[in-house]
């Protein structure tokens, strides 16, 4: 079986970018001492950063060297944090700090390096890379390819389905082997990159307590701090798991409340329901009910949009490496470590 690789370029090289910075930067009390320590963070002899990008480089070229079956690769990128989002709420993301100059240049200089050497790259001004890469997902699962993507992103693993699998990136290998292990899989058994753990739609339920489609319901009434989706106040994952599991959605949840709920008996009726039969001691019934408008708004933030327009012919997505590019990227970014990775 052949594969399609979507990788989320903005985790990866972000990811990269703050595991490789100096204990100056790291330990720093205040942002002018950051900036100043920047002078430290691995770059050229002419002033141009690399700490991300080599280490982003590198992983990629490690797949393409490593994984043959892997026969079509794309990677996705956060352009902006204005998209369309922040336009239906503005606060979307609002707790974000400005992205460092020195990443920010990486962002651009990876996605020209990838363009360079024969790797095609998506961005947009209004779609987020999770829009991108569903797009992408969604565009070629139904062709003779296992579609993956690479990632630490779990908004995500609502694209998990049919021919549809996911690398979820862990910050240690310890923690890859327990989430495998808990499958009764071992990972060093399975064909997959280091510190990776291989998520289908059984490893979404083990560890979110939800199918992959119901993700986007989940963080509706759960929230997302890290996207500063706010969800219901108050309203855990004890409550929303069982809930989902009965109804489906967040809207099926809805309808049955506005058919029982809305009355003091029919409220009694739900809640005794919710307990004997959902095991849910504590009724949200009232948190729902006031905040079913935010609760509809988060799942709405919290679905990826997968209709992008993109390049639907998939012969442009096949691993064909331009060596003449990757020579030039390596000596005008100096990334000798790079040389010995192929014989081109």
């Amino acid at each position: 079986m052949s594969y399609f690789l979507v990788i989320d370029g903005s985790s990866m090289l972000s990811s990269n970018y703050y595991g490789t910075l100096p204990p100056a930067i790291k330990f720093a009390k205040t942002e002018e001492q950051k900036q100043t320590a920047y002078k430290q963070i691995m770059q050229t002899s002419d002033g141009k950063f690399t700490n991300g990008i080599i280490t982003s480089l590198r992983m990629i070229l490690d797949i393409i060297k490593n994984y043959p079956e892997i026969t079509h690769i794309a990677v996705v990128f956060d352009k902006t944090r204005d998209t369309f989002r922040r336009k239906i709420y503005t606060d979307y993301k609002a707790q974000r700090k400005d992205t460092p100059a020195p990443l920010k240049e990486q962002f651009i200089n990876l996605e020209n390096i990838l363009q360079t050497i024969g790797i095609p790259i998506f961005v947009s001004d209004t779609y987020e890379a999770d829009d991108l890469a569903g797009s992408i997902i969604k565009q070629f699962k139904s062709n003779d390819h296992h579609m993956l993507f690479m990632t630490r992103d779990h908004d995500y693993l609502q694209l998990i389905g049919h021919n549809v699998s996911g690398w979820m990136v862990q910050n240690t290998q310890t923690k890859a082997d327990e989430i495998m292990s808990k499958r009764g899989l071992d990972t060093s058994s399975l064909h997959i990159p280091s510190k990776i753990a291989l998520f289908d739609t059984q490893t979404v339920v083990q560890e979110e307590g939800v199918y992959p489609l119901q993700i986007a319901d989940k963080k509706g009434i759960c929230g997302d701090s890290s996207d500063n989706i706010p969800g219901v106040k108050g309203v855990g994952e004890t409550a929303v798991i069982p809930l989902l599991k009965h109804y489906g959605d967040i809207e099926n949840i809805y309808t049955e409340i506005h058919a029982i709920g809305l009355t003091k008996d029919g409220a009694k009726t739900l809640n005794d329901f919710w307990k004997n039969q959902l095991g849910i001691s504590r009724s949200p019934l009232k948190k729902l009910i006031s905040e079913e408008q935010t609760a509809l708004l988060s799942k709405r933030l919290a679905t990826i949009f997968c209709d992008v327009p993109i390049d639907t012919n998939i012969e442009n997505y096949k691993v064909d490496l331009n060596f003449n590019g990757l020579h030039s990227v390596i000596t005008e970014y100096e990334l000798k470590s790079i040389e010995s990775y192929f014989d081109n």
